[in-house]
């Protein structure tokens, strides 16, 4: 990866809290129909599109830096909730409250963790081959088969770390179909806007070979 980007630094952030922010929200688990979701269902799509144009636009070795960052973030913010946990609280109904939401956040940080390391790496990887092996074009399928790939093997890990034990194991099967189901989807609809962002950014970046 070159040196010199003028947004890599500003994604990387971006990326870093969108995955702190997926790691919080997750503890909420939603009903929707036959489906369910952890409400960090709203955030995990766009953390995988701009997976996509991490890898697209600054490849492999740009998106594993930019991965790592986001790991590490998400082991600090683990650190700091345990250890506030751990203070003895002014009002013990709210400190409870707080332990039993904030508590579930290590489990959920080591199940993201190991999930993401699946999910996103081998999101990343499939589609940087993919992009060799298709000469730069056919962007619409490197991003949908990658996530398709990733998104299984993240959500999959993602439950049964997270959530084994706490809910049913059919509960648990039913989130890791309607929960891949939907992200897939997701990216699939929004194709369109990925090859927007992902040609402004290469305009951005003076990386002239578009897609």
């Amino acid at each position: 990866m070159r040196s010199g980007y003028k947004h890599y630094a500003v994604v990387m952030a971006l990326f870093a809290v969108l995955l702190v922010l997926s790691n919080t929200t997750a503890t909420k688990l939603c009903l929707f129909g036959p489906f369910v979701w952890s409400s960090a269902i709203v955030l995990f799509p766009i953390v995988y599109i701009l997976g996509d144009v991490v890898t697209e636009v600054y490849g492999y070795e740009g998106a594993k830096k930019i991965f790592w960052v986001g790991l590490a973030g998400n082991v600090l913010m683990s650190l700091v909730y345990w250890v506030t946990g751990l203070l003895p609280a002014l009002d013990p109904v709210i400190g409870g409250m707080y332990s039993t939401i904030l508590g579930q956040v290590p489990r959920l940080v080591i199940a993201s963790l190991l999930g993401l390391w699946a999910g996103q790496f081998s999101n990343a990887y499939i589609m940087s081959k993919l992009k060799i092996y298709h000469e730069g074009k056919h962007l619409w399928f490197r991003t949908i088969t990658s996530t398709l790939v990733g998104e299984a093997l993240d959500t999959a890990i993602f439950a049964f770390v997270g959530f084994y034990g706490i809910v049913p194991p059919s509960v648990l099967w039913v989130m890791i179909y309607s929960a891949t189901a939907f992200k897939a989807g997701y990216e699939a609809l929004i194709t369109p806007v990925t090859y927007v962002v992902i040609n402004w950014f290469k305009r951005e970046e003076d990386l002239w070979l578009l897609t």
